[in-house]
Parts: structure tokens; sequence; C-alpha cells
């Protein structure tokens, strides 16, 4: 999830924030905040605008508290799925002895999917024995829909043991008011927040002001701790007290007025350079702000400033890492970007070298972006791109493509790269459409192979099996040296393909490669698809044993939500001898594979589910065949799935179709029967080939309907996989 430079950094994201030097205990919302958790609450939710003083509440509550605290503090980056998930695993593996690493695991196996990532959280948390309190802060930054549902179904499967406390600007988009019905949210708001004359003594820590000025302050800034604080900055200097407190407001537009007039105006100009010159930068310690200052002394300052101003919050106990109270720091970059503007670029710059130079090459391209040095952005991404993929960040990943612009389209790695973000995504033809420009961007004599995974699992998901077949036959010879993820996909190919002698090879290596390099779903997929090949081979045993071989193991990895295993469930359901078994199996085989899989996949899925609710008498059967005939008429070749169709809707009376696999040819192809035969597989019309081997279109109609005779089959896709089963094609 983090390269070692982001480490230090990243921890302070997993850790309530240190109490400010002036810390108010305010016991009334201490007491809310323990009914919620003492009664029966699955959601403490705390709402209330910029500058109330939420995380320094919950942050001072827990300190009191005895339960375990798992506190995850989010940044606008944590929309991505994966690494919202990510993060909050480990956060709560830092509160109780939960499997983390596996969960882990499971989020970036599954791309952030918060069907199986929930559920294979709440499994863990429902082992834990104590009480665990797990706060996600700045909840409002999260915008993206699937983090939303995975939460919101948190904290309704969550175990009574498990509290989960969001602080957020805006309420989420949660149905709250079931929870309100059943007593099961427990809400802090905005009025509940403000600071009375009592509580605004302590924090300004001022025995001057007298009870009628602090009521007077109070009704001011309506008990705003941001207008608190700012009033607070000024009230020991000020020579008049009760006149200041008279013109003091505590309103958005004050703040900006004040702080840009008083604040800003008094203090040093040495102290307004740094403090203008780090608003570029959302956290920062003292070797960070050196090298973007340009001075010394930079963990000094931030020590004396954080000391003497609240408006500098420190994100860990070790006073190392700090950043600006939001409002601060938006005000600071508008300065900055009107004092100096032609400099804003170059600090990004530094920035971006010392980030570049501790290993954080996702900071460094977010500020190479940030000065429009795209080119260096898009270097940079040769590095972290691939490891943004491998971790699942997928959505990190498009977003910084994004802001690339047409520098993405001009190196082959980007263009790739956005290829893979438009697979998983499931957009196959803009997938294919980056490849093309890929090439197009590649110079000469381009190695292609690291693009051959991307381009088999376009084309399989396409459901062109004679294509991907093609594909993975250019690196057939030499798996060892390719990754796991190629080798899963070459032997996808081949079983698709009915190629079984291939298809074993390549998956049983895949399967191992995976479990020693701990790539969990790809070696899940691997045993998936071995299953598939034992029963497309006509061994019922075998492949019972390979599909329970296949769910086991996902099982043991928290995957059995996920939906890649469908067609291991389908196959149980298919061979497996147990009615009420088979009938669940094949259940949960429809729900999984219609949630996210390809086109091969969720037709086998419902053939094979069709195929066993029919011998089940089930009447919910006949329909399944007639949807996966849907789901492979836009499939260019389907492979042995498409077989598989035919042979059981022929079994059950379903439709007329020639089916099964062909043993021997009824007669020999003749070469010119055989030269029309290796262009069926390519997405070219009767016309098209006509045209290719130059002879009339009737030729070609004559020599098909030849074809299809002597390998006993009726159409044109049938006659491909029965090509292949003889080794013909």
């Amino acid at each position: 999830m983090s390269t070692m430079g982001e480490t230090s950094l990243a921890a302070t994201k997993l850790r309530p924030p240190p109490p400010p030097g002036q810390l108010v205990r305010r016991s009334r919302l201490d007491d809310l905040l323990d009914r919620g958790v003492g009664g029966q609450a699955r959601l403490v939710l705390v709402s209330a605008p910029a500058g109330s003083g939420k995380s320094t509440l919950l942050a001072s509550w827990l300190a009191g508290r005895p339960e375990a605290v798992a506190w995850l503090q989010v940044e606008e980056s944590d929309s991505d799925p994966v690494r919202f998930w990510s993060y909050l695993a480990e956060a709560i593996g830092q509160a109780h002895p939960i499997a983390a690493n596996d969960l882990k695991a499971i989020v970036v196996g599954s791309n952030g999917d918060e069907f199986v990532v929930v559920t294979a959280l709440v499994n863990q948390l429902a082992a834990v024995a104590g009480p665990l309190v797990v706060v996600i802060d700045d909840y409002h930054l999260i915008d993206t829909a699937g983090v939303q549902r995975g939460v919101e179904r948190l904290i309704e499967l969550c175990p009574h043991q498990v509290t989960i406390v969001l602080s957020t600007r805006i309420d989420p988009p949660f149905r709250l008011g079931r929870l309100r019905v059943r007593d099961q949210l427990a809400e802090v708001r905005g009025a509940d927040l403000r600071f009375d004359a009592d509580e605004a003594a302590g924090l300004l820590g001022s025995p001057a002001l007298d009870r009628a000025l602090l009521d007077q302050l109070c009704g001011r800034t309506e008990g705003w701790a941001a207008g608190l604080v700012l009033a607070g900055l000024s009230l020991e200097r000020a020579a008049d007290p009760g006149g200041f407190i008279e013109a003091f407001r505590g309103d958005d537009q004050f703040v900006v007025d004040y702080l840009r007039d008083e604040f800003l105006a008094a203090v040093g100009a040495d102290d307004r350079r740094r403090l203008l010159e780090t608003s570029i930068l959302d956290q920062f310690n003292g070797a960070l702000v050196d090298a973007v200052t340009g001075a010394s002394g930079g963990a000094a300052w931030l020590n004396d400033t954080a000391s003497a101003n609240q408006l500098l919050i420190g994100l860990d106990r070790t006073r190392t890492w700090f950043r600006y109270h939001h409002l601060f720091r938006d005000l600071l970059r508008l300065e900055a970007h009107q004092a100096f503007p032609e400099r804003v670029p170059g600090l990004h710059a530094r920035a971006a070298a010392w980030f570049e130079a501790q290993g954080d090459h996702g900071q460094a391209i977010v500020h190479r972006l940030a000065c429009g040095d795209l080119h260096k952005a898009g270097r940079l991404l040769l590095v972290h791109g691939p490891r943004l993929i491998a971790g699942g960040q997928t959505e990190t990943l498009r977003g910084l493509l994004d802001r690339l612009g047409e520098v993405a389209k001009k190196l082959t790695w980007c263009a790739l790269m956005y290829g893979w973000c438009e697979y998983i995504s499931g957009r196959y033809a803009r997938a294919e459409e980056w490849l093309g420009i890929m090439l197009d961007a590649a110079p000469e004599g381009f190695d292609q192979t690291p693009s051959i995974s991307l381009r088999v699992n376009i084309q399989l998901a396409r459901g062109d099996v004679a294509a991907a077949l093609g594909t993975a036959r250019q690196v057939s010879a030499s798996l060892m040296a390719y990754s796991s993820d190629l080798t899963t996909a070459a032997g996808a190919a081949y079983a698709w393909a009915g190629q079984a002698g291939e298809a074993r090879r390549a998956l049983r290596l895949a399967a191992e490669m995976a479990a020693a390099d701990e790539i969990r779903t790809a070696q899940v997929l691997a045993l998936v698809y071995l299953a598939v090949v034992e029963f497309d081979d006509g061994h019922a045993a075998s492949a019972q044993s390979a599909a329970c071989t296949a769910v086991d193991t996902a099982r043991r990895f928290g995957l059995a939500s996920y939906h890649g295993i469908a067609p291991a469930y389908a196959i149980r359901a298919r061979t497996g001898e147990d009615p009420a078994r088979a009938h669940a199996d094949a259940t949960h085989a429809l729900s999984l594979a219609r949630r996210a899989s390809t086109d091969l996949a969720l037709g086998f899925v419902l053939t094979a589910c069709g195929d066993t609710l029919i011998g089940l008498g089930d009447p919910a059967g006949e329909p399944l065949l007639a949807e996966a005939r849907a789901v492979f008429a836009r499939c260019p070749d389907p492979g042995i799935a498409g077989r598989y169709l035919a042979r059981t809707q022929s079994r059950h009376g379903v439709a007329e179709a020639r089916a099964g696999r062909v043993a021997v040819l009824a007669e020999q192809l003749t070469e010119r029967e055989l030269a029309v035969l290796r262009y069926l597989p390519a997405n070219l019309s009767q016309r098209d080939i006509a045209s290719e081997l130059y002879v009339t279109l009737n030729t070609v109609k004559t020599h098909c309907r030849a074809i299809y005779r002597k390998l006993g089959v009726g159409d044109r896709r049938a006659a491909v996989q029965a090509a292949r089963d003889l080794h013909l094609l």
C-alpha cells in the first residue's frame, strides 16, 4: 500500500491527533458519546461544519475510554476503494489482533469490491473479544459510491462489540432514518458543539475576560471553535478587550478578512514567508519545510509556531509532522498565489524533489503535476504506476493519468496503464483503444510483451476466445519467465478454447507462481479455470474435486464472496450429489456471477446453473439457458462455453442443436475448406473471407456448408470450437 518513503507520513493517518495545548474537557459532549458507545448504537455520527472542533472532541473523549480505538484520518486521495479499505484494515489491525495483512490482500485482490471486503472484515471483527471503537475522521472527503455502500453495509453487519464513529462536515448518504427508528444511531450536531461561556474560557485561557465579555464573545461567534481560537490569537495583545469583542464576528468571511488583515499582518516577515511557502503542502515536517523554503531550522520553527498558534496542528505525539487548519491553509494558499504567483511552481518542484528522494513517488507526482512538469510526472509513473496497479489503486492511477492529459497518449507505459484502468472498470472497448494508442506511441522495436496480459484479458472479456488463444500462444513457450497474471491469462485462454493439456500446464504453473508471490486472487482464478478444464473434459469426479479446491482456497483467503469464483460454485453444483447443496451452490454462483463477471464466465455460470436446476426439477433453470443464449450472442467466439450451452439445450430439449465434442471428422476437409476454416475464428464476414482468398462469395458459402457438415455442427461458432477440439486450428 505504501512505499518505504511513505511509511512515517502514512502512520499519522492511523492515530488520533495529539491534544492541543489548550485542551477543554467538554463533559456534556463526552456524556453524549458515552451513551452512544455504551448503548445499542451501531453508528455515532459527529456532523458539523469545518472548525467546530470535531476531531479534537473525539480524540480527547477517546483518551478517557477503556475500549481499543482504531483511527483513520481520511484524505481526498482515500476515495480510492483499495486505498480506503487498506488503510481501514491497517487501522483496525493496530487496535486489535486481527489478520490485517490478510484483509489487505483481499482488498487488493478484489480491487476494493465492497461486498467482498466488508464480508471478510466483518468475519474478522466477529472474532474480536473486547469492545472496539472505529473512528473515521473527515469522512466527507469520501465521494466514491462503492466506498459509501461498503461503509453503510459495515455499519449494518458489525458485531455488537464494535461501534463505528464518523466525523464529517456533511451527513453521509446512508439510510439514517432507519438507524434512528431502530435506536442504533447516536448524533452530535453543530449546535451541540457550540462552546458555552465556561468552555470558551478554557479554550481561550484568558483570565482577564469577565463573564459578560465571554457571553458576548460566544454570541458573536455562535460558539464556533475556529472563531474563538482566532479571537484568542489577538485578545492578549488587545488594549481594549471589550472593544475588540464588540467588533469581532465569527462568520466565514470575517475569518478570511481577519486572518489576512490582522493575523498575517502581525507576524514577522520571515514567519509570513514560511507560512505562505509551506501552504502548498498538505502535511509537512521540518526537513520538508527546509527543502521547500530553502531555509534551515524548520523543525524548531514548526514547534515554536504550533505552541503559539492553534491553527498549526500536530499530527503525531513526537511533534514531527504537522498540518495547517483547513481554513488557515486555504487562506495561505490564496495569499501565496496573490503575493508571488511566479514562485509557486518552483515551490512545488522543490517539494517533488524532496518526496522523490524519500522514495514517496506518489507525492512527488502530485507536486510535479502541480508545477506543470507533466513529462517528469509521466516518467515517475513508470515506477509508481505499476505499484498502484499491483496494489489495486486504479482509481488513484486514473486520476493521475487524467491530469497528464495529452502527455499520457505520447508515453507508451502511460497508455498501457490507462488500458488497465479501463479494463478493470469493465470498459473493454476503451481498454482496447488505449492498446492502440500505446502502439501508436511506441518507438521502433518496442517490446509488446508487457501488454500481452492485458490484451488476452480484454479478448476474453469480450468473449473472443480465438483472438485470446492466438495472443496466448505468443508466450506459451516461456511462461516461466512471465508474471503469474500473464500465466493465468494464458491458461484461461487455453481453458476456454478446450486445449486441456496446455491449459493444465499453464494454470498449474500460474497457481504455483501466485502462491509463491502471495497474489491470492490470481491463485484462486488459476484453480477455478483448472476446474473448468476438468469439467469440459468430462471428468465429473475430477471437476468436483477441482471446484472444491478452488472454493476452499477462496474461503481460506477470505474470498468466498469474490465474483471470480462463481464458475467453481457452478461446477460444484452441477457435479455434486447432494440436491440441497447443489441448489445452494447454484444460487450462490448466480449471485456472484451477476455482479461483475465477463460474458464468458457469466454465460458459463448461467448454463451450468440452468443445467443443475432443470435436473433438480426447478422451473427457474430454463430461463437461465435463455439468458445464457443472449449473453453468448454478443461474444465473437464463446469457445467451450458456447458448446456447453448447445449440449445442455439439446439434452433438455430446450432447443434444437447439434452438440457435443467432435471425436472424429465425418469426412476429411479439402485444402480449400481448410483455408476457409482458418479464417472462421477471425472477425471477418464471408464476403471479407472471399476477398482475402480471391474467390467468390458463393464459393465461400459452399465451403462453409461443407465444413459444418463434416464437423457435425450447425453454425460458425460451433465449427471453430469443433476444429479446435480436432486440433485443426
